[in-house]
């Protein structure tokens, strides 16, 4: 059976996540990380994907990216996919693939923006790597938290409403960080990424269906699957 297409929408941000080969480790050394976000730079500006969060972690990846058209993100990703893996194969002396299989996405409404960006720039606090989100550098935390220089990072609306000027933004938004994520909302990510459908209110959740004509939210991990994945009427 053909794989279902991804949710995809132009304009509408998507959740990504990619993760190593078994579990392996895609990043070995400082070089490693910035010759991904180098690729990340080149290709999200080469596809017209504005990338608003991000964290690339030991052995996996994680983006908050608005394409400026349906397909635009899956280019970027390829694009850099096969330039890292390139560049890693032969860094290191090996052979074969890097990722475990194609990364996985979902559509992200705007009411979740600025939770995504929290929960991807608190994952190395989450794994326990570090204590606090400032302290890791391969995060757009110092960019939307600290205001550092990151040429890589496009801010969201959602985010630039935070405030009239940077620092009342990056002041609002700091903040944000003082309450943990519920966890419930974390299972909600969690579940949606997994599922790769599309995370939100009902009304956006809605709106995704009527447009793409495919049923956008959850399903119970006991429900079977069904062959063709349509919108539920009366549901």
């Amino acid at each position: 059976m053909p794989r279902l297409p991804r949710f995809d929408l132009a304009y509408v941000p998507q959740h990504v996540i990619q993760r190593g080969h078994d579990g392996n480790a895609c990043f070995l050394a400082p070089a490693d990380y910035r010759c991904y976000l180098m690729q990340l730079l080149h290709a999200s500006r080469r596809w017209n994907c504005a990338v608003h969060a991000y964290v690339l972690m030991p052995n996996h990846v994680h983006l908050l990216v608005t394409p400026s058209r349906v397909s635009a993100l899956a280019s970027m990703m390829q694009a850099i996919g096969r330039n890292y893996v390139s560049y890693f194969n032969t860094m290191y002396r090996r052979s074969g693939t890097l990722w475990e299989g194609r990364y996985k996405s979902c559509l992200i409404g705007a009411d979740y923006v600025l939770t995504c960006q929290r929960y991807i720039e608190l994952n190395p606090v989450r794994t326990g790597l570090i204590g606090e989100p400032s302290s890791y550098p391969w995060s757009s935390y110092g960019c939307n938290a600290l205001g550092a220089v990151d040429l890589v990072i496009v801010p969201h609306m959602e985010y630039a409403a935070l405030g009239n000027y940077p620092e009342q933004r990056m002041r609002a938004y700091r903040q944000l960080f003082t309450v943990d994520i519920e966890p419930n909302v974390l299972l909600e990510i969690r579940s949606y990424i997994q599922q790769q459908r599309a995370l939100g209110s009902p009304m956006f959740q809605t709106w995704v269906e009527s447009t793409l004509g495919r049923y956008a939210r959850v399903r119970p991990a006991h429900r079977p699957r069904r062959e063709v994945d349509v919108i539920e009427r009366g549901a």
